[in-house]
């Protein structure tokens, strides 16, 4: 794990240490490149896309998180989308990984589904209910697409019966939404400090700690 200590992040005179979480058989000289705090595609990039199973073998930390809050909260995260008047949207949602993918399903012709149809954009959170962020919370973001896979459409069904004894099974899904993520971080207290780990296609996860 490289340290690289960053004087001063914008906004805030506390001392700011960066960690960039080691990946077996990547270069050190990859690892020793600057960290600057910033979280998301960088402005004007046309940012790569990567599946949730991409995601979580890059960025183990973040997706461990993601998936230890998104099982004590019975799936429910926020979605957000952009509404047709620009502004943003806030939405519940239940999403569900199957089949390497991270998928957003839920009733069809509801505001967020529309909001999907105009722009694939999204921000996904899990659900916070612990103010001092004991167990973390984490973030991705990143574009929509509609998947046109009938077999993964009834397990889907199949899963989601089995366990909720909600019946879907025969059901055509259209839109059947899976998240391509351009980037995630999570924020978590660790030894009294504030983690915050950051990642993006293409790069390790970077922890900043703040203290």
């Amino acid at each position: 794990m490289l340290h690289t200590p960053i004087t001063g992040g914008r906004g805030t005179d506390h001392p700011i240490r960066v960690e960039v979480v080691d990946t077996p058989g990547r270069s050190l000289a990859r690892r020793t490149r600057s960290s600057r705090l910033r979280i998301g595609p960088a402005p004007g990039s046309v940012p790569v896309m990567v599946t949730w199973n991409e995601f979580a073998d890059a960025a183990p930390r973040i997706a461990a998180v993601f998936r230890r809050r998104h099982a004590a909260t019975g799936n429910l995260c926020l979605l957000a989308t952009i509404r047709s008047d620009g502004y943003p949207r806030i939405s519940p949602i239940e999403p569900r990984i199957l089949g390497g993918e991270l998928l957003l399903v839920g009733m069809p012709d509801t505001t967020k589904f529309r909001d999907l149809g105009r722009d694939p954009r999204f921000c996904l959170h899990t659900a916070t209910v612990d103010p001092q962020v004991g167990d973390g919370d984490a973030k991705l973001w990143g574009k929509v697409r509609n998947l046109r896979d009938p077999d993964l459409h009834q397990r889907f069904a199949a899963d989601l019966f089995e366990e909720t004894g909600m019946d879907l099974r025969g059901q055509a899904f259209d839109p059947f939404y899976a998240a391509d993520l351009t980037g995630a971080s999570t924020v978590a207290i660790e030894d009294g400090q504030l983690a915050i780990t950051i990642w993006r296609p293409g790069a390790e996860e970077r922890v900043v700690r703040k203290t």
